[in-house]
């Protein structure tokens, strides 16, 4: 069992779409069984929300469903329970560097290292419009077919 964690800020926007956009290729390849992936936020302003509603029509427009997720904050038992915990920008990662305990069982670092001809950030659309949110999806598939590469191999 490979287990991933995707992380921003509110896990509105950025890690859900992620979580969305991975859970869908590794569906493609039938490969469900053998991955756990969530998504959750270093801060918890939108826990029990579902993601923002921007981010689920982009989504959805490319084939993606956002609706059954809800956000949440970080775990201290997430250092544990995941392989890999990727950070959307380097303040999430910072964040999460912070609150890591000492025997951190997780890899944390930043998602889009796995597309290193992308940005090394994914941008928070948040307070932009719609276009934001579709360029997020084009870093998250980039990254998302790198990973997916690298961990299912």
């Amino acid at each position: 069992m490979k287990r991933v964690l995707f992380v921003c800020l509110g896990n509105i926007c950025r890690s859900p779409s992620a979580q969305g956009v991975f859970e869908s290729m590794v569906s493609a390849r039938g490969l469900q069984s053998q991955f756990e992936i969530d998504s959750a936020g270093t801060g918890g302003y939108h826990a029990g929300e579902p993601p923002d509603r921007r981010a689920q029509a982009a989504a959805r427009r490319r084939g993606y469903d956002l609706s059954g997720q809800r956000a949440r904050a970080v775990r201290p038992s997430d250092f544990q329970q995941f392989d890999l915990i990727l950070a959307m920008d380097r303040s999430n990662l910072e964040n999460l560097l912070r609150v890591a305990p000492a025997n951190c069982a997780a890899r944390v670092r930043l998602f889009m290292s796995y597309a290193p001809a992308w940005p090394a950030e994914v941008p928070d659309p948040y307070f932009g419009g719609d276009q934001g949110f579709e360029q997020v999806l084009d870093m998250l598939e980039a990254a998302s077919e790198a990973l997916l590469e690298e961990v299912a191999s």
